[in-house]
């Protein structure tokens, strides 16, 4: 049943103001943060950990939590229209499922579950690199709760944290100049920054809630309730970061040790290491799904309309974030340490 703000009871407002928000200083929630402020149309509140070091960017409040008194984060979200859960994967596992209880006690109408990945919608590629486990259970205990509504941020993987770390997710070794190409390295894929997230997001939040009334027909957040907003920064395939990475190094492709692997037969592979215990190829498993020659990962070819263009999201330079990349792989750092 479509919902509109002419209906709402005397004093509903129809812009998002209040947004909670866990992760604040996190790769993706600190971009989020930023770009929220910077839209001054939102009071921003991070929720942390009593006894947190973490400084927060001026203009953000704080609301201290333990997530072992669910008292606490029923307090720090009262008011509150949005809860975006941002949480590493270290977190514990019982984590955002508390988030969401408490977000339903304390009536907030939106929340945005940690899951920013390739398209959720595809249930059956989902289960097969992993994620499925971990994010449709977050959606399914949103709405069974029946007081907020779910939103989920589909960008693909992240390109600054996935094209430096190594073989196992983009398929590149740049330090050492080496890439494994899937399937050809033809197909293309979505995939973005961590800025760009944070503009999809303070986008998204600077929407109107709901339609005026049955002619309005612009675009809402509730138009994403329950639903998936997809985003992307680059469309494209392996051998087009390879052209990127040789542009920014000035190298050519004979500079490169180029091998070739069919990417279902490297999936099964890697997931049935996996399987057999050797977590170590979590990241293959999940990784080499998206380059599969079926343009699961693309979304366009997927049949997903992105939010960029109606919510002017800039188009990106692929150079710069390649060199960025490049810069931080021959560092010798890792995003889990020292090589």
């Amino acid at each position: 049943m479509v919902r509109y703000a002419s209906q709402q009871p005397a004093g509903f407002k129809n812009q998002v103001q209040n947004v909670a928000i866990v992760g604040a200083t996190g790769h993706i929630g600190s971009e989020m943060v930023k770009y929220l402020l910077q839209a001054k149309k939102h009071k921003v509140t991070a929720l942390t950990r009593a006894g947190s070091s973490n400084t927060m960017p001026d203009g953000v409040e704080v609301a201290q939590i333990d997530y072992e008194k669910p008292e606490t984060l029923v307090k720090a979200m009262s008011g509150q229209d949005v809860l975006i859960i941002t949480l590493a994967v270290t977190a514990p596992r019982d984590t955002q499922s508390k988030l969401i209880s408490a977000a339903a006690e304390a009536k907030v109408p939106y929340v945005f579950p940690n899951e920013y990945s390739p398209d959720g919608a595809n249930e059956a590629m989902s289960n097969d690199m992993l994620i499925g486990a971990m994010a449709q259970p977050a959606r399914k205990q949103i709405e069974q709760l029946g007081v907020s509504k779910w939103i989920a941020l589909s960008c693909g993987f992240w390109y600054e944290w996935s094209l430096p770390i190594g073989k196992d997710t983009y398929g590149f070794d740049l330090k050492n100049r080496e890439v494994v190409l899937m399937s050809g390295g033809e197909q293309k894929i979505d995939t973005s920054t961590w800025p760009q997230c944070g503009r999809a997001m303070a986008g998204l939040l600077s929407l109107q809630q709901l339609p005026e009334n049955e002619s309005d027909k612009t675009l809402t957040l509730e138009s994403f309730a329950n639903s998936f907003a997809y985003v992307t920064s680059f469309t494209v395939s392996q051998k087009d970061i390879l052209a990127s990475a040789m542009r920014v190094t000035g190298t050519k492709e004979s500079d490169w040790k180029i091998t070739h692997e069919d990417a279902k037969e490297r999936w099964a592979a890697a997931d049935k290491t996996f399987k057999g215990g050797d977590r170590s190829a979590f990241s293959r498993t999940m990784y080499t799904r998206i380059w599969y020659p079926t343009g699961e990962g693309c979304f366009e070819q997927a049949g997903r309309k992105t939010i960029n263009e109606p919510l002017g999201l800039p188009k990106e330079d692929l150079d710069e974030y390649t060199k960025w990349c490049v810069d931080f792989a021959e560092s010798g750092k890792s995003w889990f340490g020292k090589h």
